[in-house]
């Protein structure tokens, strides 16, 4: 039991390592990372609720991240129309390791450069007291 509990960590190191390997070589050529935050937009509240692989299906463009250890913002950036009201679509910022200050930076410069934009579904943004 002790050396399949051995090869199956070691085997995670490797996958871990190849992820990491994978970041680090993409983000030596560029600034940041760009991806989804989710693969679909968000869903309504306590709508995937009974549905525990659905709801962790929509955290899979964020786990390779925090499995590299690497730094990473989401923000919101548009809605998508359909239905009674759009829902909020967010994006997902990767800087490299203990680079937070670039990633955060860049990550102000795209709020700011958005500033005056909606993002907050009506109906959500009728609930809300300004």
């Amino acid at each position: 039991m002790l050396s399949h509990d051995w090869n199956l960590k070691m085997l995670v190191f490797k996958v871990r390592t190849i992820i990491r390997n994978s970041f680090k070589e993409a983000l030596d050529k560029n600034d940041i990372l760009i991806s989804p935050a989710a693969p679909s937009v968000a869903y309504k509240i306590g709508e995937k609720k009974n549905d525990p692989l659905a709801m962790y299906a929509g955290d899979i463009m964020t786990v390779n991240v925090n499995l590299a250890g690497l730094p990473a913002l989401v923000l919101p950036c548009g809605v998508v129309e359909g239905g009674s009201t759009g829902m909020p679509v967010g994006l997902q910022m990767i800087g490299a390791a203990f680079d937070e200050e670039k990633l955060l930076r860049i990550g102000h410069i795209f709020e700011q450069t958005l500033q005056g934009c909606s993002f907050v579904p009506t109906l959500v943004a009728d609930e809300w007291v300004y």
